[in-house]
């Protein structure tokens, strides 16, 4: 108070002899007032700032442990199921029954007893061999039996092939067969006809020809006797692939021309 009333001293003796309802005077007058309040709320919301985030934290700690506590009553819970009496067990089961057998002693008998028409061994002995069948006897007749040839299936044609089949005595003698045994035909040479005979057949895995066809032919019976040829060349060198001899298809052409 005594701060107070010098600060008022103070003023009156600044605003002495003056105009005191200047307004200076009067924002002179009020400024401790104001000061005052300004503190106070400066300090109230200082107090709010640090009070809030203290409060909340302790209702968010509040509001956890009432969640563990709810938790653990229901964990209480569980524990008086788990109290509850166990289920009778199952009944045991049932003993196998014990198999027994039941013997039954053999009926002495002094009477004789017919034997039932039975024949002995020596009985059969003298019985003829060749009896006629009667009723009711099995006969057993023996009849033919059928043979039944199985032709085996034909093997595969290789085109290509790991060792293709050769002439025997190589190209040269190939080429010396062909030229021997070709007969020019006389319709061919009359019509002044020459050229390419193609000629595709198979070398079997023994050597032989077969299958011999014309694949493009001239005419003028140069086809048939090209044909003619290629079916009586002795037995080749076959193909063979993987070391064993395979069918193979051969393609060989044949020329024909005509001399000067």
């Amino acid at each position: 108070m005594a701060k107070k009333e010098r600060a008022e001293q103070w003023d009156e003796i600044v605003f002495e002899k003056r105009n005191k309802a200047y307004g200076a005077y009067f924002l002179r007058k009020i400024y401790n007032k104001h000061l005052n309040i300004s503190l106070a709320i400066s300090a109230t919301i200082l107090l709010l700032a640090v009070t809030i985030p203290l409060v909340a934290g302790y209702m968010n700690k509040r509001t956890r442990i009432i969640e563990d506590k709810s938790v653990a009553a229901e964990m209480m819970d569980l524990a008086k199921r788990e109290d509850a009496p166990p289920p009778p067990p199952p009944p045991p089961p049932a003993e196998a029954l014990e198999q027994k057998v039941k013997f039954t002693a053999p009926v002495v008998v002094e009477e004789e007893v017919e034997s039932g028409g039975l024949m002995l061994q020596d009985d059969l002995n003298k019985q003829p061999v060749n009896n006629v069948p009667v009723e009711g006897d099995l006969v057993v007749e023996d009849k033919p039996v059928e043979q039944v040839i199985e032709q085996a299936a034909p093997q595969e044609i290789f085109t290509v092939v790991e060792e293709s089949p050769s002439f025997a005595g190589g190209e040269e003698s190939r080429i010396k067969f062909l030229q021997q045994n070709i007969s020019y035909p006389q319709v061919a040479k009359e019509a002044g006809i020459q050229g390419t005979v193609f000629v595709t057949f198979v070398v079997e895995v023994d050597g032989s020809v077969s299958d011999v066809k014309v694949l493009r032919g001239i005419g003028g019976g140069c086809d048939e006797e090209a044909i003619r040829v290629v079916r009586s060349m002795p037995k080749w060198s076959p193909g063979k692939q993987r070391g064993r001899p395979v069918r193979v298809q051969f393609n060989m052409p044949i020329k024909f021309i005509l001399q000067g």
